[in-house]
């Protein structure tokens, strides 16, 4: 099948670190873009991260920027979010989605979504 798989989510403590990983099945992630984005509970989805098909160039939220870092393997398929000093408001669900262009990661220009994962920072 088409599809790309999150991994990593859980419960954390504030001050806490988790590592995401997005890895893609039946395709490849080359000449995508790759966004994070996340959803908590009543609020609409946003974008988190994104990287370049080569990942070249990254992007981030204000609200992550300086504590999340996106990279990527293509040689793995893979795409990563490290997530250090987690913040209560980091609780959301992190959904990876692969963009049908090289740079950008416009909501309305995704080709596949994740099924996404949970995360939670608590204490």
């Amino acid at each position: 099948q088409l599809q790309l798989v999150e991994s990593g989510g859980g419960l954390v403590q504030p001050g806490g670190s988790l590592r995401l990983s997005c890895a893609a099945s039946g395709f490849t992630l080359d000449y995508y873009a790759i966004g994070w984005f996340r959803q908590a509970p009543g609020k609409e989805r946003e974008g988190v991260s994104c990287i370049s098909y080569s990942g070249g160039s990254t992007n981030y939220a204000d609200s992550v920027k300086g504590r999340f870092t996106i990279s990527r393997d293509n040689a793995k398929n893979t795409v990563y979010l490290q997530m250090n000093s987690l913040k209560a408001e980091d609780t959301a669900i992190y959904y990876c989605a692969a963009v049908n262009h090289p740079y950008v990661c416009y909501d309305s220009y995704v080709d596949y979504w994740g099924q996404g994962t949970q995360v939670t920072v608590s204490s």
